[in-house]
């Protein structure tokens, strides 16, 4: 649950961010006119991402056993993708996510504003769609339990209220440190997925090794106990891994660390600075 409560977290911060500097925007240019259709864009972008989620929960049943495996195996490895994309585009373009977003807003208002439902659908939908993707493969990889969503809604509502205090001014937090230390842990979070989506892969026979284990400790850290199941919430922690499971951990984190290490040794300015550009710009002007 805590995983899944960082990921709601996190992507709902970057969410509320985005949402905020756009309404923050709209307001200064004095087009407040178009907040309605902001709303609807955003509440757009709030609903595809839980039908998408409802579709990939429901969709495979009535499947074969390979079936769902590499439904499972595959859409796994595309949330790997996607969280180890995030973790890095956060990295890159922080800086100017203010700027970007206004030039892009610019053009959406040109005439009635109906390019505010668009932006706010692309912004606001990219985050949710990675955070359903990502939630369901947890979801997958713990056998069914509904423990990681309830995580992940709890982040989402925490996110939510953290972004209403930053963009009335009554909340400060160094987002910089915050999405460079839920960045590490989210690498440790995608490594398990990773080695997950291989472990379906090879029940589905598309990947050799099946049944071939590094090791096993499950009677030092039995699944079924308490400290097992947190581990395997947190990290997808897995008792008996085959050997290309543990390779593949092992590979993922080192070469995703290397360079999310380097990334932020070359970044500038710092991360302090980044967060208080970020904080400020989410901000409601005062009216006069």
């Amino acid at each position: 649950m805590l995983a899944n409560y960082l990921i709601g977290l996190r992507e709902g911060i970057e969410a509320s961010l985005i949402v905020g500097i756009l309404v923050a925007y709209v307001v200064k240019v004095g087009r407040k006119d178009v907040l309605n259709k902001l709303w609807f864009g955003v509440g757009i972008a709030v609903v595809v991402p839980l039908g998408v989620g409802a579709l990939l929960t429901w969709g495979p049943y009535g499947l074969s056993f390979q079936a769902q495996e590499i439904i499972g195996g595959g859409l796994s490895l595309v949330a790997v993708g996607f969280v180890t994309w995030m973790i890095f585009w956060m990295g890159k373009t922080a800086r100017t996510m203010k700027g970007t977003l206004h030039t892009r807003l610019d053009a959406a208002l040109l005439g009635a504003g109906w390019g505010v439902v668009v932006l706010a659908i692309l912004s606001v939908g990219r985050e949710g769609l990675e955070t359903a993707l990502f939630v369901w493969a947890t979801v997958a990889s713990v056998g069914g339990s509904w423990e990681p969503a309830v995580g992940a809604l709890l982040g989402i509502i925490t996110a939510a209220i953290i972004g209403f205090g930053l963009y009335r001014g009554f909340v400060k937090i160094n987002l910089g440190k915050f999405f460079t230390w839920t960045a590490g842990f989210l690498i440790l979070v995608a490594g398990g997925v990773f080695a997950y989506a291989i472990g379906d892969l090879q029940e589905a026979g598309l990947i050799p090794g099946a049944g071939v284990h590094a090791y096993d400790i499950s009677t030092i850290i039995p699944a079924s106990s308490w400290y097992g199941t947190v581990l395997q919430g947190i990290v997808n922690f897995n008792p008996s891994p085959t050997w290309l499971q543990v390779i593949g951990w092992v590979a993922y984190i080192s070469v995703v660390t290397f360079f999310f290490v380097r990334q932020h040794r070359t970044a500038a300015p710092s991360p302090a600075k980044r967060a208080a550009e970020m904080t400020t710009s989410t901000q409601q002007p005062v009216a006069h």
